[in-house]
Parts: structure tokens; C-alpha cells; sequence
């Protein structure tokens, strides 16, 4: 698996917007995508660090080039202060790393409905 975390900043007043953004992207059914998860910081909720995971790489690279991710980055950075600092890795461990494995291949819809 592979995936981004990154650290954003909403405009005071955005955060709701942010959030429906990410219900959004979930709702988009971007091929690959495995998880998507997005904290507030304690310290300052206008911070958020939002964590997306592909199956692999190469869906990263599919979506991160995609004309569609493209069009929601540019929506999402007009809720932001400033653009997001990203960290792209391999993901190597997640709590349900063997329920992701069991169901690779499948559909996102099909993973949700298990958890």
C-alpha cells in the first residue's frame, strides 16, 4: 500500500466545507483508494492532518495525475490558508492490515461495508 499525509490549515470558518470535501472524495470512489482518515489538531483546530492510502503506488500516481484529483485539489485549496505540506510514502502497517490484504482487489464500498 501506499499513501499521503498532509498538514493543512482551513480558513477560518471553511472546516465544515473541508470535511464535506473529504466526504466528497470518498463519494468519488477514486480506484485504488483503501482509506481515508482526517484529524483535528487539539492544539489548533483550524489544523488538520488528513492520512489517504491506495492499494499500491501506482494507484497513487493514477489519481495524483488525474485531471479529476486535479479539479478537488483546486477546490480544496480555496478552504485552505495556504497549500498543504504532503508526505508520500509506503504505507507499512496499519492496525487492519489483514483485513486490507484479505479483501485486495475488491471495491472500496465492499471494504467499508466489512469494517
Amino acid at each position: 500500500m501506499y499513501g499521503t499525509i498532509s498538514r493543512m490549515r482551513a480558513k477560518p470558518g471553511m472546516e465544515g466545507q473541508l470535511i464535506q470535501h473529504l466526504h466528497d472524495f470518498e463519494a468519488a470512489h477514486v480506484p485504488g483508494t483503501v482509506a481515508v482518515s482526517c484529524s483535528r489538531m487539539d492544539a489548533d483546530p483550524q489544523e488538520y492532518y488528513v492520512t489517504v492510502i491506495f492499494e499500491s503506488r501506482e494507484a497513487y500516481r493514477a489519481n495524483a495525475e488525474s485531471a479529476e484529483q486535479d479539479k478537488r485539489y483546486r477546490q480544496m485549496l480555496s478552504l485552505l490558508e495556504s497549500e498543504p505540506e504532503w508526505h508520500d510514502g509506503e504505507v507499512i502497517y496499519t492496525l487492519n492490515q489483514a483485513l486490507f490484504s484479505a479483501m485486495k482487489g475488491s471495491t472500496v464500498q465492499s471494504e467499508r461495508s466489512l469494517l
